[in-house]
């Protein structure tokens, strides 16, 4: 890696034409902003661009930030109980300051609501956090009801939608319980958290563009060598890592490495509804994180007196997916389903007649695991594919893929020889191949955004 730049102060202030890095990295939401603090962290001297006005100010902004291990793989699970333990010392993590405070990690745990079938379902989640090392465990309707005294456990399922007769009809056999994992929990502010990775990887040097569409994939002498900008600015380097989120697949386009990725990524839309909470369900008074598959949604508490609720994107309502640079952003009837099938669980609960909440865009995945992974064109690399539900990992993925980056640009074959990356506070490796571009599905994925 090269360690001199001698114009980069008059390209962070938008003076220069033209610039070297030894990376530049498309996206500063939260998985961008944390692979800029790994590859700082490694010595690099790296550029964000962004093409919005701040760090985590698109699909970070909108998401539930939800932090809980429970995934059907090894892998998954391992990673998300690793970047859980950076979260509960976050200012540590960081070692750097930031004028705007630090996000907080709320640890209430999460309950994954179980009915007939699910313990078959739900094993191999449970198989992975045994395996892991993650504690939890079961509870009976009994327990469930004491730590929440307003919730009904009769069962509604599968989801339907609500124009349906059967909607809100109980089932003859209720739910059986759940499993509760007690590290775990949600962020409350994750745009804030994008940003204490900012300052961060500020603090080493890192250098942060907004405003500022990527129009092309410059690529000499056949690799990749930096970018050229809406505003006419070409800016190089000999690495660049497509972190762009629901527009990914169009970096990929520019880098034309699309014919070399079987896992490809689609912007999904998704709203968010934001509610008043049934009565005591705050962390303080037992609320927690719910999964709750019976009725196709889950929720956790937000803020005071209030809860979010997303979709668990039930067979019923169909996949959304659509143009990330023009979709409605307005509330639809997906806002009413997900308000509705939660009051199942709540029968007291009160729906407000006018909706608030999000409305966003998940960077999907078929199998709804990210991509981590090199591509075709040297020196491209692509942290895509969040699905929703990476938010939790991002303390670890910069780390990631600064070490896949780095073997990579070694001369490591990592097609054919994975890198495997170690999780310190597990005391173990996972095989970062799981998250290959090349893979086929995961079979053992959830389906839905729990992957």
């Amino acid at each position: 890696m090269r360690s001199e730049f001698a114009t980069g102060s008059d390209f962070a202030t938008g003076k220069g034409r033209t610039m070297d890095f030894d990376a530049i990295i498309i996206g500063a939401g939260v998985i961008g902003t944390s692979v800029a603090l790994g590859l700082s962290r490694a010595g690099c001297r790296t550029l964000n661009v962004d093409a919005l006005p701040a760090a985590g100010y698109g699909s970070t902004s909108n998401s539930s930030a939800v932090i809980r291990p429970f995934y059907s793989a090894m892998e998954t699970c391992a990673l998300a109980h690793e970047a859980r333990h950076q979260w509960t010392r976050w200012a540590d993590f960081l070692d750097a300051a930031d004028e705007s405070g630090f996000a907080e990690y709320v640890e209430c745990g999460i309950l994954v609501l179980m009915g007939e079938g699910d313990k078959e379902r739900f094993a191999p989640s449970v198989l992975a956090m045994r395996e892991v090392g993650v504690p939890f465990e079961y509870l009976s309707p009994d327990d469930i009801r004491q730590r929440m005294p307003t919730i009904t456990l009769q069962s509604f399922g599968p989801p339907k939608l609500p124009g349906d007769p059967a909607f809100g009809v109980a089932n003859e056999t209720p739910l059986s319980g759940g499993l509760f994992i007690p590290e775990a929990g949600y962020v409350g502010d994750p745009q804030l958290a994008a940003h204490n990775l900012q300052r961060a990887a500020e603090a080493l040097g890192a250098v942060f563009r907004f405003n500022l569409p990527v129009t092309a994939i410059n690529q000499p002498d056949g690799r990749a060598g930096g970018i050229l900008t809406a505003s006419g600015e070409s800016v190089s380097a000999p690495i660049v890592v497509n972190v762009a989120g629901p527009h990914s697949s169009q970096v990929n386009a520019l880098a034309g490495v699309t014919a070399d990725i079987a896992m490809a990524t689609r912007p999904m839309r998704h709203e968010v509804a934001h509610i008043p909470a049934p009565e005591n369900f705050d962390p303080q008074h037992g609320g927690c994180v719910i999964a709750d598959g019976d009725a196709g949604v889950y929720f956790r508490p937000e803020g005071e007196g209030h809860m979010l609720i997303g979709s668990l994107d039930p067979e019923c309502d169909g996949k959304d997916y659509v143009d990330a640079d023009e979709y409605n952003q307005g509330f639809t009837e997906q806002w009413t389903r997900q308000v509705w099938r939660t009051a199942q669980r709540f029968p007291g609960l009160g729906i407000p007649n006018t909706a608030q909440g999000v409305v966003g865009l998940y960077d999907a995945t078929d199998d709804w695991v990210p991509v981590y992974d090199k591509s075709s064109l040297p020196g491209f690399y692509m942290a895509i594919g969040t699905s929703g539900n990476q938010f939790k990992n991002a303390p670890v993925i910069g780390a990631l893929m600064a070490e896949l980056i780095l073997a990579c640009e070694s001369g490591h074959d990592h097609d054919n020889d994975p890198v495997r990356f170690d999780l310190p506070h597990l005391g173990r490796s996972i095989d970062l191949g799981f998250f290959s571009r090349k893979r086929d599905s995961h079979t053992e994925g959830s389906g839905t955004v729990l992957a």
